[in-house]
């Protein structure tokens, strides 16, 4: 390939930014490192934010979305082109441009305060099969009796480390799944992650790239001692919205804090020299406020390769203390089983108070997993009608929870203590 050539692809990438900007100057005499290239020009569009448009090869739409029938009727009709393409007694089918699921996030969170409250398929298939009734979960038992280790590892558990977790994911403009800044932001969890792996050839970190948005899901994955076949998942989205489109969302809590409380699980348990009999994937989501988009996808690939999927724990909000109790759990499309066990959980190790509510269909990536049959729960940081009212605007900001994460310290705590029972 010659100068010019090279040239020219740098451009393209860097479009009008400065490469100094970025830190980096092809000297085209020399050679050219394309990596750096490459990874200077996506900083300098993350610094200068923007939506990305589809990668090359891409798939761009149309999509399907499953919602309720009555969610649908408090809607803006405008936001529906045509009618249901197919329904069951509950649920709906729709066709959407992609571009579109933005207005239909915020226009479900505006008329019934759900985050999305609707799930987005690739294919109509996927969409029908929705429309399905679940497969109940596996029978189970859960034990407890790793009372040692989890008190050895609930003091690592440290609120400072989640704050400077908080601070920095939402010191981005917003983290959008199709916005240049939550590719950036995407990228540096997996950079933040990839330490964890310094001398743990158990631990690994990989983007997941997905079919039709720029976001990637990052995942890490502690490989299990003795039965790596089985997998634990922990994990919430990533991104971040306000309204819909390139707006300001800094997202602390919805769902900063979930990743931030994801992340110090790995501390953690890094830090106390734990690994697991069974695997766990901790994963931060993308695209979850375009209904469960990365957590479908990563479902549906799991489910295809066969992973034996254990228990799936939701981490969604999780720092602003509106309601009474400390802790409560979804209790509509999770596992009751589960649920159960996670109450023992905080009696047994946390004294925490903790109580449940309904959150309606397609309200967080659980649903994702649940609908596979697999045992899935989500901790929440408050009961529905109670929790942040600063979330989906530009003020969903740390400040507004005091500045610190006394709360999410908790549910950090409850992961904790899951991972080492679950995982055994």
């Amino acid at each position: 390939m010659n100068k010019l050539n090279l040239f020219l692809i740098y451009a393209a990438l860097c479009g009008a930014a400065a490469p100094a900007a970025a830190g980096y100057a092809p000297d085209f005499d020399r050679g050219v490192d394309v990596r750096a290239a490459v990874r200077a020009a996506v900083e300098d569009a993350a610094s200068a934010g923007g939506l990305l448009p589809p990668a090359p090869g891409r798939a761009e739409g149309p999509v399907w979305v499953t919602m309720e029938k009555s969610a649908a009727a408090s809607l803006d009709g405008a936001l529906f082109k045509t009618a249901p393409v197919a329904q069951s007694g509950r649920l709906a089918v729709y066709e959407f441009d992609p571009t579109e699921l933005g207005r239909l996030a915020d226009g479900m969170h505006r008329a019934m305060r759900r985050a999305p409250g609707f799930i987005a398929h690739d294919t109509l298939e996927e969409a029908l099969e929705d429309l399905k009734a679940p497969p109940a979960p596996r029978a189970r038992a859960y034990t407890l009796d790793q009372a040692a280790r989890v008190k050895k590892l609930l003091p690592l558990v440290r609120e400072e480390s989640i704050v400077s977790s908080i601070a920095w994911l939402s010191s981005y403009k917003n983290r959008y799944y199709r916005g240049a800044t939550g590719v950036e932001a995407s990228k540096r969890l997996q950079r933040e992650w990839a330490a964890y792996s310094e001398g743990r050839p158990d631990i690994s970190v990989e983007a997941f790239k997905h079919a039709a948005f720029a976001q990637e899901s990052v995942i890490l994955t502690m490989r299990g001692t003795s039965e790596p076949d089985k997998v634990v998942v922990i994990g919430g989205h990533l991104d971040s919205i306000a309204g819909y489109g390139d707006n300001p969302a800094p997202g602390a809590d919805d769902n900063a804090s979930g990743v931030a409380v994801t992340n110090e699980v790995v501390k953690a348990l890094v830090e106390g020299g734990y690994r697991p009999a069974r695997t766990i994937k901790f994963i931060a989501f993308a695209a979850e406020e375009a209904g469960l988009r990365g957590s479908g996808e990563i479902a549906a690939a799991f489910q295809k390769q066969g992973v034996k999927v254990e228990g799936m724990l939701n981490l969604d909000m999780t720092n602003y203390k509106g309601s009474d109790r400390d802790i409560y759990f979804v209790s509509d499309n999770t596992s009751a089983d589960q649920n159960a066990f996670l109450g023992k959980l905080i009696d047994s190790y946390l004294g925490y108070t903790w109580g449940s509510f309904d959150c309606g269909y397609g309200c967080s990536d659980h649903a994702s997993f649940a609908k596979k049959g697999w045992p899935a729960s989500t901790p929440f940081e408050s009961t529905y009608e109670q929790c942040n009212p600063y979330i989906h605007k530009a003020v969903d900001t740390l400040a507004k929870m005091g500045g610190g994460a006394a709360h999410s310290v908790k549910f950090a705590r409850l992961a904790v203590a899951y991972a080492v029972e679950l995982a055994k």
